[in-house]
């Protein structure tokens, strides 16, 4: 046996880590599409007539099919049943489908005021969110698929590095978003950057049909290993659901991200809006966010692979998140190069949680259950990415305009943020008490959280 499992596939470091780079680089360019328009929120004012109100409906979108209609969890269970290659290329499919029709609405649908509504939301908001929810079922699922497929690769190896490597590759797609997209729609159109996305979403496509012929093979070399025991059975998800570490593992996700990912959303409009930076160049700071988990997230991973201290590290990342959102709060030092040391204290929050995250819930919950079990923190992380974005918009449009401004030559609405940052850092405050439970709970049941998860 132990030749045998000397012959797999995935005992070769080379193509483990081949494997990796290709699902992470579809996986990028999923998230270069989720945050294509998050630093386009001025430009969408003065050139679409979309309001605060409109861009948060647009965010909120995001949610609409993966939570009210359950879609992550229906495709945690497909991924348990069905594997990460048959998951994986219909994910794929469906954000090749959203995004395109997130393009068309941009770009053919008029933006005029009296250009019609459906169910109260003007006609081509409405069509861009409808686009934008067909492609978060996609992009979710995707990374559900991919997180099982590196616990399936890196198993007893360096798994949190891994990880926290992908999650780097992918941050990276946010970044370019936030970069690029001012850029691409100065030059061209508004609806470049989604079209620049939606080709390099067919290639993230193609690249996964190839990890597919890999992971058939891997499949070959380890079915003599797998047992009755290993399939997976609708009726298993209970250990899932009656699982407290699982849920406060869950719930952590859902506090962390609610005051990370809808940040993002606002945070070219609160570098224009509070630190005075022209539109074009306003998100060169937030991308200084997810361009540090290039760095740091695969270092975190990797401290954690060797030294443990998953619990611990959450928590240290919970405390910055707090910190960070109360120093955006601050109703003085309105200067970039401060909000630009904020954002990259932001960015190893960032890194930390996550490094820790995703690799400990291999610990709580058994392989063949893991489908499942990241689904429902998807879906439970989707009710902030959704709700969040939604209530943030609402804050600004009720009870943060402080009147017009000119900027960059036009007149734009000026809006105060520190309502906004004081939401964002109570849910980093609830994450961190979170934290902090999830670290009693593991010295109770011992989960090892706390130990290193490469195994000597």
């Amino acid at each position: 046996m132990t030749e045998q499992i000397k012959k797999t596939l995935r005992d070769s470091k080379a193509a483990r880590w081949t494997a990796l780079v290709i699902v992470s680089f579809t996986m990028m360019w999923g998230y270069f599409l989720t945050d294509a328009m998050s630093p386009l929120m001025t430009m969408l004012e003065v050139e679409m007539n979309w309001s605060s109100s409109d861009f948060g409906i647009f965010n909120w979108a995001y949610c609409w099919f993966n939570v009210f209609l359950l879609m992550l969890i229906f495709g945690g269970i497909i991924l348990d049943k069905l594997g990460v290659r048959f998951t994986g290329l219909m994910t794929c499919m469906l954000m090749v489908v959203g995004a395109f029709i997130k393009y068309y609405a941009v770009e053919y649908i008029s933006p005029a005021a009296d250009a019609g509504t459906i169910f109260g939301i003007r006609t081509q908001v409405f069509v861009a969110s409808l686009g934008y929810a067909i492609f978060a079922v996609g992009t979710e699922n995707c990374g559900i698929t991919v997180t099982k497929v590196i616990a399936k690769w890196f198993k007893g190896n360096e798994m949190a590095l891994a990880m926290g490597s992908q999650v780097a590759v992918a941050r990276l797609g946010t970044a370019l978003a936030m970069i690029v997209s001012p850029l691409i729609v100065k030059n061209f159109s508004m609806s470049a950057p989604l079209l620049f996305a939606l080709i390099l979403l067919v290639v993230g496509f193609l690249a996964y049909v190839v990890f597919c012929v890999m992971d058939t093979k891997l499949d070959r070399q380890i079915t003599a290993e797998q047992s009755e025991d290993d399939t997976f059975h609708i009726s298993d998800l209970k250990a899932i659901v009656s699982n407290r570490g699982f849920w406060l593992i869950a719930l952590l996700c859902l506090m962390f991200y609610s005051a990370v990912f809808p940040f993002m959303k606002y945070a070219t409009s609160l570098m224009e809006n509070k630190y005075g930076m022209a539109n074009e160049w306003a998100g060169w700071i937030p991308a200084l966010i997810p361009m540090g988990n290039l760095i740091m997230t695969p270092l975190f991973g990797g401290i954690y692979d060797k030294h443990g201290k998953g619990a611990t590290i959450m928590i240290i990342g919970s405390s910055m998140l707090i910190m960070v959102h109360l120093l955006f709060a601050l109703p003085m030092l309105n200067y970039w190069w401060f909000a630009a040391f904020i954002a990259i204290i932001l960015g190893v929050a960032f890194s930390l949680v996550p490094s820790a995250m995703w690799p400990s819930v291999p610990k709580i919950i058994p392989e063949k259950l893991l489908g499942s079990a990241y689904a429902l923190i998807f879906w439970v992380q989707n009710i902030g990415l959704g709700f969040v974005p939604l209530l943030i918009g609402w804050l600004l449009n009720e009870y943060c305009i402080e009147g017009m401004t000119i900027r960059d030559g036009r007149e734009v609405i000026q809006y105060d943020y520190t309502l906004p940052m004081l939401v964002f850092a109570v849910f980093g405050l609830v994450a961190l008490f979170l934290a902090i439970s999830l670290k009693l709970e593991d010295k109770k049941k011992g989960y090892g959280l706390e130990k290193a998860n490469i195994v000597k």
